[in-house]
């Protein structure tokens, strides 16, 4: 359960943020991550009644000139799940309006919701769910409103799987939202808790063969080819992925970027490409007559600014708050390669 000390920006916020610089990505990082912490608190506030001074949720906005202008309920358990926050002052660089998503609150009344979802997300089916259509709903209307240049999403864990596929959504449709995505969860073989880099290399060059075969195998050309013409058309979007290696949930997305740069300083960027458009279990699970794995509902993204942590509370929203252990960003963009080739000869 939360303690009230971690929920109190005196006591645990980014404090230190001083002067504003948005510029900065690490002050960029900092803010978004404590709008994704308001979000929490203000579901706990509202459970346990807190409101007027009593309210510790404010001081998480409020402390980087941000107002709340509406957040999101689930329409079944009627828990906060997401914030719509508009900032009052102008800064060169900052966004004009946030919406942040929050993760999963353990024990608390919206535990079993959360969970629910949480198993959406493992079995590819979050886009059925309320939250997410809530989130697109206000998304798609802010962005009508306001402008696509105006709007950042955030969100951590759960929060971060809604956020990703809404900016997923949007980009397919051409428009590339700012996004930061605090250990977002990537379902697959923890392949990145292999203490052996020699073994770890090993294994993900072994994935890679086993998805090329499968797609050869289970793929016509016409497949393949909606399958890279989509990558081609999300790669622009650049969201901002904050990991932890330790962290078995959002851990995976490391070694999906480092396989396929690991096939380009060989020579074979076309096979990492090709393998990072799919996933060998999903591919084997349809094969099988099951409707597992959209491509187009995953969380398989073509590009990405990825940012890491080493700190020990490896799920931890807060080490996101300091620049301890954290190390500077570095991006991994798609490129379009003609991988078809290698399977349709």
């Amino acid at each position: 359960m939360i303690k009230q000390t971690d929920n109190d920006f005196k006591l645990s916020g980014p404090s230190r943020l001083t002067p504003v610089n948005w510029q900065d990505e690490r002050y960029r990082r900092s803010v978004l991550a404590s709008l994704v912490k308001g979000v929490y608190v203000l579901k706990d506030d509202h459970r346990r009644h807190r409101v007027g001074s009593e309210a510790l949720a404010p001081p998480w906005w409020e402390s980087f000139d941000f107002k709340l202008l509406c957040f999101l309920t689930d329409d079944k358990d009627y828990s906060i799940f997401g914030a719509v926050y508009e900032y009052m002052t102008e800064s060169k660089g900052a966004p004009k309006y946030v919406i942040a998503f929050r993760g999963t609150m353990v024990k608390e009344d919206s535990y079993f919701g959360d969970m629910k979802l949480n198993m959406n997300i493992m079995i590819n089916t979050l886009h059925h769910r309320s939250r997410f259509k809530k989130a697109m709903e206000a998304v798609e209307k802010m962005v009508s409103k306001k402008g696509a240049s105006n709007i950042w999403l955030a969100g951590h864990s759960m929060g971060a799987a809604i956020a990703m596929l809404v900016g997923k959504s949007m980009a397919k449709d051409g428009i590339f939202l700012e996004s930061y995505l605090y250990n977002p969860p990537f379902i697959a073989v923890p392949i990145e808790l292999t203490p052996s880099r020699r073994v770890r290399r090993g294994i993900l060059v072994a994935c890679t063969l086993v998805t090329v075969g499968l797609t050869a195998v289970l793929q016509n050309k016409q497949e393949r080819q909606q399958s890279e013409d989509l990558f081609t058309t999300l790669s622009p979007w650049l969201p901002n992925l904050f990991l932890n290696p330790s962290d078995i949930i959002c851990s995976e997305y490391l070694a999906y970027f480092e396989q396929r740069e690991m096939m380009e300083s060989c020579g074979v960027g076309v096979i990492g490409n090709l393998a990072t458009r799919y996933s060998w279990q999903g591919l084997f699970l349809n094969a099988v007559g099951k409707d597992y794995w959209s491509e187009e509902k995953s969380h398989l993204i073509p590009s990405a600014s990825v940012t890491t942590s080493r700190n020990p509370n490896a799920h931890n929203l807060s080490q996101w708050f300091t620049d301890d252990s954290v190390s500077d960003p570095k991006e991994y963009r798609y490129k379009t390669d003609e991988a078809l080739k290698l399977t349709t000869t």
